[in-house]
């Protein structure tokens, strides 16, 4: 069995779960470069308009996805992680595909941003079919640029939410 096959994907609130993912992106890049240590990556995951999703291969947590599900910018994945043992095994696109059902849901536009030094995760959305929208400079930390990228479907003006009762 590949570990793409056993691979989930759930929503979580979980005070532990989380807890280990604030610990993983605590010690991954570009967290790392970018100077965030546990404490600044656990706020990441607070916030009302926030899901956490938990990816879990054979009960073990090999990733995560925390995803802006309202507000003015409804639509944005703040934050991808893949446990280093995991990365290059096609879990980082099994989540954005995740991502991208879940976020279609609410909007027509998929954002993200990306650390302009981070080329294996540039690789990846581009390749998904991500596209530059602006660089933020000095965004997370001074000297350092974020890449806004975009993905669309069309317009928001318009667009179809569908019933959000089933995530």
């Amino acid at each position: 069995m590949e570990l793409s096959e056993s691979l989930r994907i759930t929503l979580t609130k979980d005070a532990k779960t989380i807890a280990a993912c604030a610990a993983m992106m605590s010690k991954s890049e570009p967290w790392i470069t970018l100077g965030m240590d546990y404490n600044q990556c656990r706020k990441a995951f607070e916030g009302s308009c926030k899901e956490i999703h938990a990816v879990e291969i054979i009960n073990e947590l090999a990733g995560f996805v925390i995803i802006q599900i309202c507000g003015s910018f409804k639509g944005y994945i703040q934050t991808l992680c893949v446990n280093e043992p995991y990365r290059g095994k096609g879990i980082g696109k099994r989540i954005l595909q995740f991502c991208e059902k879940r976020i279609l849901r609410i909007s027509p536009n998929i954002f993200i941003c990306v650390s302009s030094f981070n080329r294996r995760a540039l690789k990846l959305y581009y390749e998904f079919g991500f596209k530059l929208v602006g660089e933020l400079n000095d965004f997370v930390k001074e000297g350092y640029t974020e890449l806004l990228l975009r993905k669309t479907f069309g317009q928001m003006a318009g667009y179809p939410v569908k019933s959000d009762n089933n995530r």
